[in-house]
């Protein structure tokens, strides 16, 4: 099915078209996703799990649609250079003399802590990982086929692809490629025909030392391009041609441009090669003292925050990925560590609603089907429970509203006359499309306040709690962050600050 009897049509932007529109597959019924995943390097900083949460966000849209949804996440372990450069050092390579490990155990250890943060946001795990070194000889057969049909040329620092012989190169991009454009990330390599032009494959010297990463190849030892990869990755998964690519903003300038290029100039078809591409905003850091604006959370900039800095807080991971959806993806979303705790009481609140209102739903199976709105309409009788639904599937329909599904949530949660049967189909419908699962957590916090806390506990806890209050009244924040320490440690308190002052749980064992 493509839309539910009651609902909206789905509708989604798209970068290249730069226009929202309807969206409908290329094949009855099924959807095909792509995702360009993490370079495993170093920990993913949260900047980096956005793509993943909006990623996930689309895929639930879809499923609540009633598709069937392939969705393929790539891990990128080699052929991504600093500065996303066409030559020189490797990332993975770079990262792995550093932390002195093997470019494997590095790329090993990154990709099972970039699953784990991916899962603790509550990210649905894709059809299939692709991993770039699992796909060499794809690759130099995909760049074989484009120098054979002359559209790419032989160097000295590897093979390139010539950019003037692809109809509309760069049009997806939010500036002209005409030539160099500012603030573009291309060389000056001697030899390229034109300045936006990028390598397929790097060649090593003759002489180069080994490389812990090298192939052979028709243009000698080396590695492939970090483009080239993606367009290999995602053909091989989900055909020539499929609907969706995603990834951050900044894939939109030249990454994905160059996917899109190369693919085109393979296929040799005349046809687009993606239905659609969309792109999440950057997640910023508030601006520093002196700079002249807000900062976008990079690795390159030395802005590497990650999940555990939500955990040490004392915030559940998923109050991030409330953080996230209170923001439309392609807006940029400005994170502090008032925020995070802001946010965590939010969730806190969300999940004491769903456990007062819905005591004997509330569920440890976390591993439930997900409901679409077929069922879900078909689930509710009544015309208030009907109409907060409907402004639901129009908010997710609207380009991914997210922020309106949140209101709508909140207004259904604060609606007296919504009785258990339609509420619960209500919180259901938001799990699904906001992939916060309420009943689950409210499960988990009904487990923590059943723990028992002698009288005596509770009192140093407290006492604790209200050293740490006049430590933050007096803006000793080293004091206050040491007392939170302290109460996480010795008596494994979860404490979440709000407006109204801390509460707090123990968390469990």
């Amino acid at each position: 099915m493509t839309s539910e009897p009651d609902g909206a049509p789905l509708q989604l932007y798209d970068a290249l078209r730069r226009a929202t529109t309807s969206f409908s597959p290329l094949q009855p019924g099924v959807v095909r996703v792509y995702s360009c995943g993490p370079t495993v390097y170093s920990r993913a900083h949260l900047g980096n799990l956005r793509p993943y949460v909006f990623a996930d966000t689309l895929r639930r849209a879809l499923l609540w649609k009633g598709y069937d949804v392939r969705h393929i996440i790539n891990i990128t372990d080699v052929g991504h250079l600093l500065a996303d450069a066409d030559f020189g050092d490797d990332k993975v390579e770079v990262a792995a003399a550093r932390e002195e490990r093997t470019v494997w155990d590095l790329t090993a250890h990154y990709t099972a802590l970039f699953k784990r943060d991916f899962s603790a946001v509550g990210c649905l795990t894709p059809e299939r990982w692709t991993v770039a070194t699992e796909f060499i000889p794809q690759m130099v057969e995909f760049a074989e086929t484009l120098a054979r049909n002359g559209h790419a040329y032989v160097l000295p620092t590897g093979l390139y692809f010539d950019t003037s012989t692809i109809e509309g190169y760069g049009a997806m991009a939010s500036v002209s490629h005409d030539g160099l454009r500012e603030g573009s990330r291309v060389e000056a390599v001697e030899g390229k025909h034109n300045p936006t032009d990028f390598a397929l494959w790097r060649s090593f010297p003759p002489d180069a030392p080994d490389h812990a990463m090298e192939w052979d190849s028709p243009w000698g030892r080396g590695a492939p391009g970090w483009h080239l990869e993606c367009s290999v990755m995602s053909i091989e998964a989900l055909g020539p041609h499929f609907d969706i690519h995603t990834g951050g903003v900044d894939h939109r300038e030249v990454h994905h441009p160059n996917e899109d290029a190369q693919s085109r100039a393979y296929l040799g078809d005349g046809e687009p090669w993606v239905g659609r591409w969309m792109h999440n905003e950057f997640l910023v850091l508030p601006k520093p003292p002196g700079a002249d604006g807000d900062e976008k959370i990079s690795k390159s900039k030395g802005h590497v925050v990650s999940l555990d800095t939500v955990t040490d807080l004392g915030v559940d991971p998923l109050a991030f990925r409330l953080f996230l959806l209170a923001s439309h993806y392609r807006s940029q979303a400005k994170l502090t560590d008032d925020e995070i705790r802001s946010v965590g009481t939010r969730l806190t609140r969300l999940v004491e609603t769903v456990g007062r209102r819905l005591p004997d739903h509330i569920t440890a199976d976390a591993d439930r089907p997900l409901l679409d709105a077929d069922a879900a309409f078909s689930s509710l009788s009544s015309n208030a429970s009907a109409e907060h639904l409907r402004a639901m599937d129009a908010a997710i329909s609207d380009d991914l509203g997210t922020p309106l599904v949140l209101a709508t949530l909140d207004t259904a949660l604060k609606d007296e006359t919504l009785d258990d049967e339609a509420l619960l189909v209500l919180v259901d419908a938001a799990r699904s499309l906001l992939g916060l699962d309420l009943l689950h957590l409210a499960a988990g916090a009904s487990a923590s306040a059943g723990t028992a806390v002698g009288d005596d506990d509770r009192a140093a806890i407290e006492n604790l709690i209200a050293q740490r209050d006049r430590a933050r009244a007096a803006k000793d924040f080293a004091t206050a962050d040491a007392l939170r320490d302290r109460l996480r440690d010795e008596h494994a308190v979860v404490l979440t600050d709000g407006p109204d002052g801390p509460t707090w749980t123990i968390a469990p064992s």
